[in-house]
C-alpha cells in the first residue's frame, strides 16, 4: 500500500520505510475522555534509521498534533489526517520523535454504558489502532509498546503487558489515576488494546508461573467459575502441546459489553464478549471455552508470529482454530473433538458448492481461514505424526518469533522433519477451493464414535421397525451425546405412540444435550407425556427451558397460568431471552383472559412497560434486539419503541445497526408507519435524524 507524501510529491511504501527505518519502542500516555468520546495523549517513539530516506511517517487518522520534537528539537511535519509525516531532522542511527495529540475516533475505540456501568474498549483487528494511537497500519512493523493510561481512579484501566505501577502526579486531580503498562517484546500495532470499566479480577497461576488475570464485573461474581471454567487447564495444555513457553509475561481476559465479535487476541490481553459471561445453565448451552482457547492460541499464532499479509491469514486463524479444538479435546474428550471436526467438514462441504475462493487468498471467507485452515493442519498432523508435527511447529515459532511469515516458511519446517509432499498439500488444501472429501472422510473414520455416527446416519432412510432396536440400544448406552441426538433426530417425525418408549429413554438419559434436542423436536405433546415433558422446565439449560415453555404454552392453554408462575423469575443468558419470553407470554395471556382476569391485565401492562424499557440505549444490543422482536409484531405504534429503533441505527455494533435499518425499511413500506417516523424527526438527535432521513428517502 502506498501513500502520497504531500510536501515532496513522492511515493513511499510501507515496505520501503520498513527496510530503511526500524521503529523500536513507543512510550505513550493516553487519556480517554468518556464525555467527549475522545483520546488525547503524549508519544515518544524510538527508532533507528538504517539508510537514507526522504521522509518518515506514522499512521494517525484524523488527529491533531502539537509540541512535535525530533531528538529534542522542533521539526517540520505534515499532517494529512491519515498520517503524520516527518521530512527533516532525523539522522542515520538512533532517533527519538515526541509529540502530543488529540483524536476523536469514529471507530476502533468504543464508549458504552452510563455512570459506573460505562466502559471504553478497543478493537483494532486489521489495521485500525491508528484511529486512537499514532501507530502503524502495516502488520510487518513490530514495536515494543509501553502504554500508560490516565483515567478515573474508580475504574480499572487495562492495557498490554505487565502493570509496573500506578499513581498520580500534578496537575492531575485526586479523582484520576495513571496505570503504567510495559511490554518487553515487539508486536504489531493492531494488537495494542485498552479496556476500561468497573472490573474486578482473580488471578490464577499457570504451571510455568504466568499470572492469569481473569476480569469480571462485580455483579457477575457468581458467574466467574463457569465463565472461566478450565482456563488454567487450557493454558497449561497449550504450552505443553505447542512446546514453546507462553511468549509474554502475563495473560489477561476481559469481557466487555456489545463487543463486535466473540473475542480478540490483543497481545497478552484478550477482550471478549460479555455474552460469554455465564452461569451453569449458560455454560451448558454456549460457553466461553472454545473462544477462550482460540484467542489464547493466537498469543503464539498471530501475536508472536504474524502473517505478512492477508494471503497468509490462515497461519493465524487456522492454527488458532485447530489448537482450540485440541484444547477442547483435552477437556471434553476424543469424541467431542471428532464431532467438532465433522461439523467443520459439513459446513465446508456445503460452502464449496458456491465459495470458489481458496484459503491462500486475502479475500477468502472466514470459514476457509478458520475451519479449512484447521482441517489442513489436522491433515498434516495425521500424515506425519504428532511427534514430528510438534517438532516442526516448535521450530517454526522459535525461528520466526516476533517476526512475520508466509505459508512457505511454515511448510519449510514441515519438510525438515518429514518427506511430506508440501507442494501437493498446498495445491489441494490451500490453493484449490474444492472440498477434499477423500482425505477428510478417511481421517474422520479413524475414530470409533465417528464410524458409529456415520453408520447411524446411513439409517435415516430405513423404516422405523428395521432400526428400532438399534436406536433403543444407543439411547440406553453410554455413547457420546451426539450419537443419541442423532437417534432422536431419526424419530422426530414418527407418530408419538410408535416411539414413546424411545423418547422416554432419551429423557431418562439425563444428558443435557439429548434432553435439549427432545425439547426442540416435539411440537405436539400427548397428555401421557406431559408430566415428563414438563420436567424439561427444570433443566440446567436455558435453551431447553425456552423450547419446552413454548411447546407447553401452545399445547396446554388451560395451564398457561401455571407455566407463567414457573417462569416468573427466569432471566436467561446475557440477552435476557427467558425474561423476555415470560413478559411476552404475560401479554399474550392477558389478550385471551383480560375480561375475566383483572390481574392478568395489570401484569400485561407491567410486562409491556418492562419490554419497552429493554429497547432503550440503557441495555446491550442483544437485549434490545430480543425486546424489539417481541414488540414490533404487535406494538409497532408505540412511540418510544420506534424512537429506540431509530437509535439502534446509530449503534457502534454493525450487526445491530443493520438490524435496526432493516426493521425500519420493512415498517415504512406501510404509509401509516412512514408518517409516524416522519413525525418523530424533530424529537431525535442530529445523528438519529441523519440515519432516519437516509432510510426515508430510499
Amino acid at each position: 500500500m502506498k501513500y502520497l507524501i504531500l510536501f515532496f510529491f513522492t511515493i513511499v511504501s510501507y515496505s520501503q520505510q520498513n527496510n530503511k527505518v526500524d521503529f523500536i519502542k513507543c512510550n505513550a500516555l493516553v487519556a480517554p475522555n468518556f464525555e467527549n468520546k475522545s483520546v488525547s495523549g503524549q508519544i515518544i517513539y524510538e527508532f533507528k534509521v538504517i539508510s537514507a530516506i526522504d521522509s518518515i511517517k506514522i499512521d494517525a487518522i484524523n488527529m491533531d498534533f502539537f509540541d512535535v520534537l525530533m531528538n529534542g528539537k522542533t521539526i517540520q511535519y505534515k499532517n494529512n489526517k491519515k498520517e503524520i509525516i516527518f521530512f527533516e531532522g532525523f539522522k542515520k542511527g538512533k532517533n527519538k520523535v515526541s509529540f502530543k495529540y488529540n483524536a476523536k475516533p469514529k471507530q476502533t475505540v468504543y464508549f458504552s454504558g452510563i455512570g459506573q456501568g460505562q466502559q471504553i474498549w478497543t478493537q483494532g483487528q486489521g489495521k485500525y489502532t491508528s484511529h486512537w494511537l499514532p501507530s502503524f497500519d502495516d502488520v510487518n512493523e513490530k514495536v515494543i509498546f509501553n502504554i500508560a493510561v490516565d483515567f478515573d481512579k474508580n475504574f480499572a484501566s487495562i492495557s498490554n503487558g505487565i502493570l509496573e505501577s500506578t499513581g498520580n502526579y500534578p496537575p492531575l486531580t485526586a479523582t484520576t489515576k495513571i496505570w503504567y503498562y510495559k511490554m518487553q517484546k515487539p508486536m504489531s500495532s493492531y494488537l495494542v488494546m485498552l479496556a476500561i470499566g468497573d472490573f474486578l479480577y482473580k488471578t490464577e497461576t499457570s504451571q510455568s508461573g504466568i499470572p492469569l488475570e481473569n476480569y469480571y464485573k462485580p455483579i457477575d461474581e457468581d458467574k466467574y467459575q463457569y465463565t472461566y471454567k478450565d482456563s488454567k487447564t487450557i493454558f497449561d495444555f497449550l504450552e505443553r502441546e505447542i512446546g514453546v513457553k507462553y511468549p509474554w509475561k502475563v495473560y489477561r481476559q476481559v469481557p466487555v459489553e456489545d463487543f463486535l465479535y466473540a473475542g480478540m487476541e490483543n497481545t497478552s490481553a484478550t477482550i471478549f464478549s460479555q455474552d460469554y459471561v455465564v452461569d451453569e445453565s449458560g455454560f451448558n448451552d454456549r460457553n466461553y471455552l472454545n473462544v477462550n482457547a482460540h484467542e489464547l492460541a493466537h498469543q503464539w499464532f498471530g501475536d508472536l508470529v504474524t502473517a505478512k499479509s492477508g494471503k497468509h491469514h490462515w497461519l493465524q486463524e487456522g492454527f488458532a482454530t485447530y489448537y482450540a479444538s485440541l484444547a477442547e479435546r483435552e477437556v471434553f474428550g476424543d469424541d467431542y473433538f471428532y464431532n467438532q471436526l465433522f461439523s467443520y467438514a459439513n459446513r465446508l462441504k456445503v460452502a464449496s458448492k458456491t465459495d470458489t475462493i481458496p484459503v491462500m487468498n486475502e479475500k477468502a471467507s472466514s470459514l476457509s481461514f478458520y475451519q479449512k485452515g484447521a482441517w489442513a493442519l489436522h491433515f498434516i498432523r495425521e500424515s506425519i505424526g504428532e511427534k514430528k508435527f510438534r517438532k516442526a511447529v516448535k521450530s517454526y515459532l522459535k525461528k520466526y518469533q516476533y517476526k512475520n511469515v508466509e505459508t512457505d516458511d511454515f511448510l519449510a519446517e514441515i519438510r525438515k522433519v518429514s518427506d511430506f509432499d508440501t507442494e501437493k498439500f498446498k495445491k489441494v488444501w490451500l490453493e484449490d477451493y474444492k472440498y477434499p472429501a477423500n482425505d477428510i472422510n478417511f481421517l474422520l473414520t479413524k475414530n470409533g464414535f465417528m464410524r458409529d455416527l456415520l453408520k447411524l446416519q446411513y439409517e435415516r432412510k430405513s423404516k422405523l421397525e428395521d432400526k428400532y432396536n438399534l436406536l433403543k440400544v444407543i439411547l440406553t448406552s453410554d455413547s457420546y451425546s451426539a450419537l443419541k441426538v442423532e437417534a432422536v433426530y431419526q424419530i422426530r417425525n414418527e407418530p408419538f405412540e410408535k416411539v414413546s418408549e424411545l423418547y422416554d429413554l432419551a429423557m431418562k438419559s439425563n444428558d443435557i444435550a439429548v434432553r435439549r434436542f427432545v425439547a426442540q423436536s416435539i411440537d405436539k405433546v400427548p397428555e401421557s407425556f406431559k408430566s415428563e415433558f414438563e420436567t424439561l422446565l427444570n433443566d440446567k439449560s436455558y435453551e431447553t427451558k425456552q423450547a419446552a415453555f413454548i411447546t407447553l404454552w401452545k399445547n396446554f392453554p388451560n395451564e398457561q397460568s401455571k407455566y407463567l408462575e414457573i417462569a416468573k423469575n427466569w432471566e436467561g443468558r446475557n440477552d435476557k431471552e427467558l425474561r423476555i419470553l415470560y413478559l411476552n407470554a404475560c401479554m399474550n395471556y392477558a389478550d385471551v383472559h383480560e375480561l375475566d382476569d383483572k390481574m392478568a391485565s395489570i401484569n400485561a401492562l407491567k410486562a409491556l412497560s418492562e419490554l419497552v424499557r429493554y429497547t432503550s440505549p440503557s441495555y446491550e444490543s442483544s437485549i434490545r434486539q430480543n425486546a424489539f422482536e417481541s414488540l414490533l409484531s404487535d406494538y409497532t405504534e408505540n412511540k418510544e419503541v420506534l424512537k429506540n429503533l431509530v437509535n439502534a441505527t446509530t449503534h457502534h455494533k454493525w450487526q445491530f445497526t443493520k438490524y435496526g435499518r432493516d426493521k425500519i425499511r420493512n415498517l415504512i413500506k406501510d404509509e401509516r408507519y412512514l408518517n409516524q417516523f416522519k413525525n418523530l424527526l424533530p424529537e431525535l438527535s442530529v445523528e438519529e435524524q441523519n440515519q432516519l432521513n437516509k432510510l426515508l428517502v430510499m
